[in-house]
């Protein structure tokens, strides 16, 4: 047990130093809103970019992984979807919220530190993989959904809301860093000495400054008169998601699409088995959803210590999965 510590402990150690320090007001909270947007604009594209641009392409490209963890999660995705729309008959774009809750992963801010400890450098080639089914697949469909809801009843809403969804994504550093690394890739470029140890200094801030601004955020939210809702968000995420991308991890090699290959099987489970992004709450707040998003993001974080420690130990004790 000792050693699943090792790699959770110090993920929730730095999580608990943001806290106290907005907690006792070391740092004020405006600040985590700084920190984060070094974390998203700067740092992770830098880790993103560095991790893909040196490697060889045939290290980075991993259609298994992809399928699988893309199939786990919009099945998770559709099936929160439709239990909010039919069977809690919500709103389109709160049940555009649940699903998103349920269905997107904090690959950053902290799958990259867990996969970091327990795969070493793989980690930054499973952070891109996540993020490309995150922003191409999930997230553009969320926002489009949630979009199309807010504005219900309007001549080409759907329309719009494709149009405003494409625009956020082509403007994301993340997704410009992910092809620019995947370009440099394909054509095996050597960067300059300068550019390449520049872009790695920018990369090594990415992981502690991301856990300690994950704290940060959590000080002041509260899950009161919310339970029932963020009990089944929480659930969503932290059971149903990775026991879906096992199952699609499973399926697809006797489906006879490309299998999963080594530690990348447990590592596409692990990764839906993080808590929701942290920027869940901020995401939610433009269409007025910041209280059950915010509620939920402080449940499935302090929950996941609890379920991430026993699904590593599981993996531990499971041949083939993680040595």
């Amino acid at each position: 047990m000792l050693d699943i510590l090792a790699i959770t402990g110090p993920i929730y150690l730095c999580i608990a130093a943001g806290f106290a320090c907005v907690r006792w007001r070391i740092f004020d909270k405006a600040d985590m809103r700084v920190l984060g947007r070094f974390v998203i604009q700067i740092a992770i594209p830098a880790l993103l970019f560095n991790s893909l641009a040196s490697r060889p392409l045939r290290e980075v490209v991993h259609p298994g992984y992809l399928l699988a963890f893309a199939a786990g999660s919009v099945l998770v995705l559709l099936g929160a979807l439709a239990f909010a729309l039919k069977v809690q008959r919500k709103g389109l774009t709160e049940s555009a919220y649940m699903a998103m809750g349920m269905s997107c992963s904090n690959s950053g801010y902290v799958g990259y530190p867990v996969m970091l400890l327990a795969f070493g450098p793989l980690a930054g080639v499973i952070l891109a993989l996540n993020l490309i089914v995150e922003n191409l697949i999930k997230l553009p469909l969320l926002f489009t959904l949630a979009d199309a809801g807010a504005h219900e009843g309007e001549r080409l809403s759907l329309t719009q809301a494709l149009r405003q969804t494409g625009a956020r994504l082509v403007r994301n550093p993340m997704i410009v860093a992910i092809l620019a690394g995947f370009v440099v890739a394909l054509f095996d470029w050597q960067l300059p000495t300068v550019v390449a140890r520049t872009v790695t200094l920018f990369s090594a801030a990415s992981s502690g400054i991301a856990l300690f601004v994950i704290g940060g955020t959590l000080v002041g939210l509260q899950v009161r008169g919310l339970r029932r809702q963020v009990a089944l968000i929480s659930a969503g995420k932290l059971l149903l998601h990775p026991l879906a991308v096992f199952g699609a991890v499973a399926l697809l090699p006797l489906l006879g699409l490309p299998a999963v290959q080594g530690e990348l099987r447990a590592a596409a489970v692990l990764s839906a088995a993080m808590p929701m992004l942290g920027i869940y709450p901020l995401l939610a707040q433009r269409h007025g959803f910041e209280g059950f998003t915010a509620a939920a993001l402080l449940a499935t974080t302090v929950a996941s210590f609890f379920t991430l420690s026993a699904i590593l130990w599981l993996m531990r004790h499971s041949a083939g999965w993680l040595g």
